[in-house]
């Protein structure tokens, strides 16, 4: 490994040490309330005791679960219709023309404020909570997919359409494999929006997840259980980027190489 990656991963590992630190000697020495600011080791002992024990009767696993279950179904969902859509959009002004005015009215509106809406029509299973969360990645990824199609350059499509190419073979070899950077700006985007909507949506008709059993322990003033579970939320949100970087390195090696 490189100085270059060395060193910048050394100054991250040191600024979170010291904010450890800090937090550490804050709660040491009582500057400030147990009830505002856990410390780290009351912090350890909630996370610990909801990995043997769980959480009002149900195992740390299956929020975990069942948070990521929801993410998951509403994000492959748009993957598979943002994705086909933003395609044929960027290639078709009368698709887009007809998509946008839609997409341009809701993707500004804030989740919760049509959460109700939904809960109404879908009930506060976990339907109306993956179409909250589908609703919230559909737009950011649609739009960095139809950014995508519009950067491609002309000469490829004329160069592969002198060469014979169908129309169909023009989107899938040519089209797609070129929109494939912008296409992982979308995810990551879309993931991060739809990961904070999920823990929002959670503290809204639910009896499981991350989100509602940090709203649930605040109700009862467990900072300490609520500082468990942000540290979660936030650990689980950062292994979801890596994993999504890492498909990204495999998936489009030329990122970045570009001439």
């Amino acid at each position: 490994m490189n100085k270059k990656v060395l060193l910048p991963r050394a100054v991250s590992c040191l600024a979170v040490l010291l904010a450890l630190a800090v937090w550490w000697t804050i709660t040491a020495n009582g500057w400030v309330k147990p009830l505002f600011l856990p410390s780290p080791p009351d912090v350890w002992r909630a996370f610990a005791g909801m990995v043997t024990g769980g959480y009002k009767g149900s195992p740390l696993a299956l929020h975990v679960w069942d948070s990521m279950y929801r993410l998951g179904a509403a994000f492959l969902l748009a993957l598979l219709t943002a994705v086909p859509l933003g395609i044929l959009s960027g290639s078709n002004k009368w698709v887009q023309a007809a998509l946008y005015p839609f997409i341009e009215f809701y993707r500004p509106l804030p989740p919760l404020a049509y959460y109700t809406i939904l809960v109404l029509w879908l009930g506060i299973e976990d339907a109306s909570k993956i179409t909250l969360l589908y609703l919230a990645a559909f737009a950011p990824l649609y739009i960095a997919v139809v950014s995508g199609v519009s950067r491609v350059p002309a000469d490829r499509i004329n160069g592969a359409r002198s060469l014979g190419a169908s129309k169909w073979k023009i989107y899938v070899y040519v089209v797609l494999p070129s929109c494939l950077p912008e296409i992982f700006i979308g995810i990551r985007t879309a993931v991060g929006i739809a990961y904070t909507t999920l823990a929002a949506a959670e503290m809204v008709a639910a009896v499981t997840g991350i989100g509602w059993m940090v709203l649930d322990a605040s109700k009862f003033l467990r900072s300490d259980i609520v500082f468990a579970g942000i540290v979660m939320m936030g650990l689980i949100a950062i292994a979801i980027d890596i994993v999504i970087r890492s498909l990204e390195r495999r998936i489009v090696p030329w990122r970045g190489k570009e001439q």
